[in-house]
């Protein structure tokens, strides 16, 4: 059961992946239906109408910036549990596999207000003076996600350990 939960994470991590570079290439290509997932997504105070297609890019490639950590984080959740699934639980390459992910996920947390922030600000360029926006919110999603990153980092670093200490007992038997 635990090779099959294990395959469901790394597949799962691969499709996630595809799902968001296939949705990135759509939206550069279509930027009215990326203009409408803005507007329905961001719930910010934004004159739509004020706003042009170079803003609209601008704010794509802020995104994909964005997305680009949390897709590297997924690269490494598949390459641990890839492992995991074929019996490789306490390997090295495994252990830093999982560190990288738990450090990319605490990252993505870190950078998801940040997004925030600069989409606001790009978003209300064309504003009147006095009505641009900046708008940072941290959230409890973002609390959560950096808590999990430390407490995977932690494990990681427990599972590098534990490899050290196992093969110092070998050595030494």
């Amino acid at each position: 059961m635990t090779r099959t939960f294990c395959l469901l994470i790394a597949w799962g991590a691969v499709a996630q992946i595809g799902l968001f570079s296939i949705a990135g290439v759509y939206y550069l290509a279509d930027q009215d239906a990326f203009a409408q997932f803005t507007r329905s997504t961001l719930q910010l105070a934004i004159q739509w109408e004020t706003v042009t297609s170079n803003q609209l890019y601008g704010l794509w490639l802020l995104t994909a910036l964005d997305l680009s950590v949390g897709m590297i984080a997924l690269y490494f959740l598949y390459r641990a549990f890839k492992s995991f699934a074929q019996g490789e639980f306490f390997s090295a390459q495994n252990s830093k596999s999982l560190k990288r992910f738990a450090i990319f996920l605490f990252a993505q947390a870190c950078l998801q207000p940040l997004h925030g922030a600069l989409a606001s600000v790009l978003l209300s360029l064309n504003h009147p003076a006095g009505q641009k926006l900046l708008s940072l919110s941290i959230g409890s999603n973002e609390v959560r996600i950096i808590a999990i990153a430390m407490i995977l980092w932690v494990i990681s670093e427990l599972l590098i350990k534990g490899r050290e200490l196992a093969n110092e007992n070998q050595a030494f038997v």
